[in-house]
This record gives structure tokens, sequence and C-alpha cells, in this order.
């Protein structure tokens, strides 16, 4: 890489190498323009699926496939984020654009798919120098993720040929369902019962559905990107692999997990760290920016943020258990099963109070 490498970027970890001279040769038959040696770097803070930076003769692209090792079922699905990437930019430009798929599996041992390149900022723990100087940068940042949010969840699916992304009847029972089988087929020995009193209750009391859009399925702060010099607005947003057809509160209840409220532990905001000095605004007020850019009633909002609680202890289990397997290299995942229970007495929590505060 030339000495203007993107911020967030390393070398590849131990362990996540792939076979380079056959994705090499891959992408010099499915993208024409590409040519020369290929060099790689990796996006290293993504839990499970594998991203990397690739450069061949200057041209910058984005390699993902998924995780290594047992995969649930319907998860890291590289044929879906492909497909809507490679159509989704049309009607949403904070899409990148995808422009080949393979599943031929002897290239990079999964499916896998390049993707456009975009630099730009993506806020975690530590907040960028280049953005440093804003007033009021807490708000704004959390006020345009919510807006990219809302504008995503207003696209016609069928002005970017996504009509048939998904089944949107029936979307929410379906999530109950299916996430109930995976806790089932994750759930360790010794599991937290509360795991299963939780997804009996949110069976129960699932909300009417009233919209459907296209839904993201994991929109957070850093799974997105801002110009440096554009605060407001949301530049990309990233990691489409469970993007469906359904209803859009499920990607509210997810985004309003990961904003921390005031002295909130920050193991059941779903792992994702705002830098400390962003002063950001309440639940409530993010439901109600929502609620004013896209026209949706969100009167039964808390039974997604449960929901969101619920969902995320999953993950973390599966997490846990393929990095106790051995098939994950990245050491943070070996301690996620702890925060399990948190979790589901924080989503009991939040159906016994049915209020966002």
């Amino acid at each position: 890489m030339g000495s203007d490498q993107p911020s967030g970027v390393s070398p590849v970890r131990e362990g996540d190498q792939l076979d380079w001279a056959a994705i090499g040769d891959w992408l010099r038959d499915a993208v024409p323009e590409l040519s020369g040696t290929l060099e790689v770097l990796q996006f290293p803070h993504g839990r499970a699926n594998l991203t990397y930076l690739i450069e061949m003769e200057g041209r910058r692209m984005v390699l993902r496939r998924p995780p290594f090792g047992t995969i649930a079922p319907g998860a890291h699905d590289m044929r879906r984020e492909f497909r809507v990437l490679s159509r989704l930019w049309r009607a949403y430009d904070r899409a990148p654009r995808a422009y080949a798929f393979t599943d031929d599996h002897s290239i990079a041992g999964a499916d896998c798919f390049v993707m456009e390149f975009r630099d730009g900022e993506v806020i975690r723990d530590r907040l960028p120098d280049s953005m440093r100087d804003y007033d009021q940068l807490g708000p704004r940042l959390q006020f345009a993720l919510t807006d990219a949010m809302a504008d995503l969840h207003l696209v016609d699916p069928a002005a970017c040929d996504l009509a048939d992304l998904g089944k949107p009847d029936g979307f929410v029972a379906r999530q109950v369902a299916g996430w109930t089988r995976r806790w089932e087929l994750a759930a360790p020995e010794d599991a937290e019962p509360l795991m299963t009193v939780v997804g009996e209750r949110l069976a129960a009391t699932m909300p009417t559905t009233r919209v459907h859009g296209i839904v993201h399925n994991d929109l957070k702060i850093d799974n997105c990107q801002f110009d440096a010099s554009s605060p407001d607005r949301v530049k990309s947003v990233f990691d489409w692999d469970m993007a469906t057809l359904g209803d859009p509160l499920i990607d509210l209840g997810t985004l309003l997990q990961y904003v921390p409220e005031p002295d909130e532990p920050f193991t059941v905001t779903g792992g994702v760290r705002y830098p400390p000095e962003l002063v950001l605004p309440r639940r409530a007020e993010v439901a109600r920016r929502y609620a004013d850019r896209t026209g949706f009633d969100v009167a039964d909002i808390t039974w997604y943020l449960a929901f969101a609680r619920w969902k995320t202890a999953t993950i973390y289990q599966q997490l846990a258990n393929r990095s106790l397997r051995g098939e994950s290299q990245d050491a943070r995942n070996a301690e996620l099963g702890d925060v399990v229970p948190t979790l589901a007495r924080s989503a009991q929590r939040v159906l016994d109070e049915a209020t966002l505060g």
C-alpha cells in the first residue's frame, strides 16, 4: 500500500490469511480493469465477517468473506450482501457498490465478494483527530446515523430491484422463532435460564407491524462512515449480510440498544463503545428523531429494544462458542459468553418497564 494508507487497517491477522494468489487470479478475471500485484491489509475491528482492503495498481477495493468455522444457519450470507450492494446504491447513495461475487470455495475458502472502497472516518472508542473541533458532535453524529437509517427505511425496494429480497409478512414472528432456535443451538450446558424466559415473553407480546421496508439488521455507529468535513451526514453504511425486507422498527430497536444512557453499564449496549467525550442524546430523543423523519409510529419501540438485547446475547454466545472451539483468531470473543446473563436481565427489565426513560 502507498503512504496514504487509510486509517483502521492493519497487517492481516495470523490465522486470517487467505489464498491471495487464487484471489488475485479471480479478481483479474472478474473485474477486467484490475491488473498487477495484489496487496492486502485487514480491517480488524469486526468480530465476525473477515474484511480486507485490497489494492492492485493503485485501485482499492474491499473483499468480504464469512468467518472461519461453524456458522449459524442463515448467518454471514455473502451472496445476500453482494446482491444488496450490487443494487441498492442506485437508490441509496450511502451503500457502497459491489462488483463481483464467487461461490467457488477454492478461491477464498468460502463465498466472497468485492466492493467499492470509500475513505472516511469510522467512530469507535476514540474520536478521530479530524473531527474533534465540532460543536455538539455527539448529537450531530447520532442524529446523522438516525437519519441514515430513516432514509434507508423510506427507500422503495422496487426502485433498486430488491422487491423480492425477503418476505415482509410475518417477519417479526420469524425473527423471534429463528433467534430462539439459534439460542437453543448455542446455549451451553450451564445456560442462563432467563434467555428462554425472555424469548417466550417476546413471542407472546409481539407488536403489530404497520410498515415494511429494507431492514439492515445491524445498523450502529461503527458500521458506518463519516466524511471528516461533514458530521451531519453518514457517508457510507457497511455490513449488509443480514439485510432483508421486514419491519423497520427492528433496526430502530437495534440502534437504540447501542446508545448508552447515563450510568448504564457498557455490557448492555451491545459492545459498541462511543468515544467517552461525546455527549449523546437520550434514546427517547433518537426515537422521536426517527419518527419525525419517517412518519412511522414508534409507540411499541421498547419491545424492539428488548428483542435487540436478547438477540445480541445469542450472538455473543455464538461468538464465544466459535472462540472456544478454536475457530476464531479474535481473542476478544472468548469471554463474550459471560455477558449473556447481563443482557438477558436487561431485556427482561425493558419488557417490565416498557419505557425508554
